[in-house]
Parts: structure tokens; C-alpha cells; sequence
């Protein structure tokens, strides 16, 4: 780890098929999103896959704005990340484990591109995006638990 990744984990009652889904599907991303910047309009595949590109309404500091990203990463249930303009990453890293699926979810601005890091700390992007990502993985674990037991239901039913 290095003091430009942001990083937290939880552990999610659901199979990584089912986690998976959810983030990598960008319009369930407003219903996911803990830190109040996504919006509803989202632009691009209803699936995401390595190269794919999807547009996103935003909100930050009060003011909207449309971004654009490139998934840039990507192992089937796995592993999913993708950047903007600025280089930074979001990545969601899912393993799994007895019961359910363990993920980590991470702000990356270490690469190539990104804004400095000076713009990036000053802003408090990096306590801001920890507070979005345990935010954001709270929502991710009550989503993909709902949709699992949804999931459970209707093969009882079938």
C-alpha cells in the first residue's frame, strides 16, 4: 500500500456472481454509491468489460458535472477497475471466502495521469474518497445480500 491508494474491505453474504453483477453493471452504480456524488443518468453497456467505456452524472462541491471512464481492468467476477481523464482508478477487487465473498474497493491515484497529488490531498480527496468507500461498501454488501436472498427465493420457487 502507499499513501496514494485509498483502500477498505468488507465481507459480503453473497457469491461473487452476484457482487460482481452489481458493479459491473453502471447503472446500479447510483444505487451503490455511499458518497452522494453519482447520479442517476448513466451512459455506456448495461454490462462492463475490459475496454468498455461509461458516462456518468456526478455531483461534487455542489456543482454537476458528466465524467467519462475506461474500464481498464477486468477478470470475470474477480477484479473490475476503471479511470477518467485524471488517471486515478476505482477498483473493485472481489475473493472468494466461506460464506460469502470478500471485496475491496480502492481509490488509486498512483498511476501515470493522475492530477498531483498535492491538488489531490489538498482538495481531501483521499479522506473524503475513505469516507465514500466504507460508505459505499455498507450499500454494496445490503444490495448484493438483498439481491442473493432474491435470487434464493425464486430458485425455491422454480
Amino acid at each position: 500500500m502507499t499513501d496514494k491508494l485509498v483502500s477498505e474491505s468488507t465481507t459480503i453474504s453473497a457469491p461473487p456472481t452476484v457482487v460482481f453483477s452489481i458493479v459491473a453493471d453502471p447503472r446500479q452504480h447510483p444505487r451503490i454509491d455511499g458518497s452522494g456524488s453519482v447520479r442517476d443518468t448513466v451512459q455506456g453497456p448495461k454490462r462492463l468489460s475490459q475496454g468498455a467505456t461509461f458516462g456518468v452524472s456526478m455531483k461534487l462541491f455542489g456543482l454537476p458535472y458528466k465524467i467519462s471512464n475506461r474500464v481498464v481492468e477486468f477478470e470475470e467476477d474477480r477484479l473490475i477497475a476503471w479511470r477518467h481523464f485524471g488517471g486515478h482508478r476505482w477498483r473493485y477487487r472481489l475473493e472468494p471466502v466461506a460464506g460469502g465473498t470478500r471485496v475491496t474497493e480502492s481509490f488509486d491515484y498512483t498511476r501515470h495521469g493522475a492530477i498531483s497529488s498535492a491538488v489531490i490531498t489538498g482538495l481531501r480527496f483521499p479522506q473524503r474518497n475513505r469516507h465514500g468507500i466504507t460508505a459505499t461498501l455498507a450499500r454494496l454488501k445490503s444490495a448484493a445480500e438483498a439481491d442473493a436472498a432474491a435470487a434464493m427465493e425464486r430458485d425455491q420457487r422454480a
